[in-house]
């Protein structure tokens, strides 16, 4: 008989290898969080600089009140789905004010937000359609796919003129829907919305746009890449999560489609999942409505985002993409120096991400930096001169 786990093998020599080159860069403890930007890892104050807390919400005093009122009036959990439980008021309070927001006609929430893509996903498409996938999406979007059951044709990474020809040569007889991000996480690019607009008049299909790492971020009014390319009439489906500008937990979907409340008793991941606790869904309602009436965030961030992005490129960094993104992913020549890199990195005081093959586009290796708007540019320029004294010591450039 056949180990169940001896596939795994490969995977724990690899994670020996990381272990013997220092701290366990994908299993690190933070020993206590001081600030959305600050840390103590490892006895030392850390300054964050690969959380994804876009908005530096996480510690607005009227959050975390809204979220400790919630725990008094509700207690700690839902207890089931709502489908089983019911809704509680606030449930249909948190799907108004996004839809609000999002100028949507209906929102549904989702417990997490790979929820949210495995709900939306499967709820869309079925058997006899067929998904278009941008060959680099986020993991929880192939998930989706698979679940949908719905045939699946990947094209080039933000190519429209790919998925032009591979529209042109399909003979579906279902629906149609091809899905994007908004900012890719690994690498920080966006889609090229309007040449994806252009094919999608040509051809006909229906359009979703994760925006979860552009939910808050992008646009004039913070609805992410559809709002900042004007193009919202265009996206029939959204979705997003609660993890990254919000601040919590939790995920969404949206649209305007008549039928789209029908995903509620189609999608087997909303009906199955326990609802968001009241504590989650209050200090969401809290945060979002803080990200309406505080454009200076955005502003904020996308100052941070340029910082960064330009002293990075000034020490000579290669990066993942030319676009200034709150994601600004460094590309590293192989594992052994990235791991080098990342360690040598903590120990001089900054927690950057480190996205290794498989699950990084095209085999990169990467050390990915997610800015905040609550960096100050103090924090920002010590990140830079960090990441300047690790590339003076030969972890980068040896590696070259």
């Amino acid at each position: 008989m056949t180990d169940l786990l001896e596939k795994y093998k490969a995977l724990a020599e690899r994670h020996e290898r990381m272990l013997s080159l220092g701290v366990n860069a994908v299993g690190l403890t933070n020993d206590r969080i001081l600030s959305p930007t600050r840390a103590i890892i490892a006895g030392r104050e850390t300054i964050l600089a690969g959380t994804n807390n876009y908005m530096g919400i996480t510690f607005e005093p009227d959050c975390i009140a809204a979220g400790q009122k919630a725990l008094e009036l509700y207690g700690t959990g839902t207890t089931g789905s709502r489908i089983a439980n019911g809704s509680y008021a606030m449930h249909r309070e948190l799907e108004r004010e996004l839809a609000s927001f999002l100028q949507r006609k209906h929102c549904i929430m989702f417990t997490t937000g790979y929820q949210a893509n495995l709900g939306m996903l499967a709820g869309l498409a079925g058997p006899k359609d067929t998904i278009y996938l941008d060959a680099d999406s986020h993991s929880s979007i192939y998930d989706g796919c698979t679940l949908s059951g719905a045939r699946l044709v990947r094209f080039r990474h933000n190519d429209a003129s790919d998925l032009d020809k591979r529209l042109a040569r399909a003979e579906d007889d279902g629906g149609r829907l091809v899905v994007l991000e908004g900012i890719y996480s690994m690498l920080g690019d966006r889609a090229p919305l309007a040449d994806f607009v252009e094919v999608k008049k040509k051809h006909g299909f229906q359009l979703l746009v994760d925006e979860a790492h552009s939910f808050g971020v992008l646009g004039e009014n913070g609805r992410g890449l559809a709002d900042e390319a004007g193009l919202e009439d265009d996206v029939d489906f959204i979705v997003g999560t609660f993890s990254k500008s919000i601040g919590a937990i939790g995920g969404f979907g949206a649209g305007n489609h008549p039928l789209f409340e029908m995903i509620r008793y189609a999608s087997r991941p909303y009906m199955f999942t326990a609802s968001p606790s009241p504590a989650t869904v209050a200090t969401s309602l809290a945060a979002v409505r803080k990200l309406k009436a505080e454009p200076e965030r955005r502003k904020r961030l996308a100052q941070n985002s340029a910082r960064l992005h330009n002293g990075f490129k000034a020490l000579g960094l290669t990066l993942g993409c030319d676009t200034v993104s709150p994601v600004v992913a460094v590309n590293c020549p192989d594992e052994v120096s990235t791991i080098a890199m990342w360690n040598a990195l903590l120990k001089a005081g900054v927690y950057v991400n480190i996205a290794l093959p498989p699950g990084t586009p095209a085999k990169q290796c990467l050390l990915r930096c997610s800015v905040s708007a609550a960096h100050t540019f103090e924090e920002i320029d010590r990140i830079i001169t960090l990441f300047g004294e690790v590339v003076a010591q030969g972890h980068y450039k040896q590696a070259v």
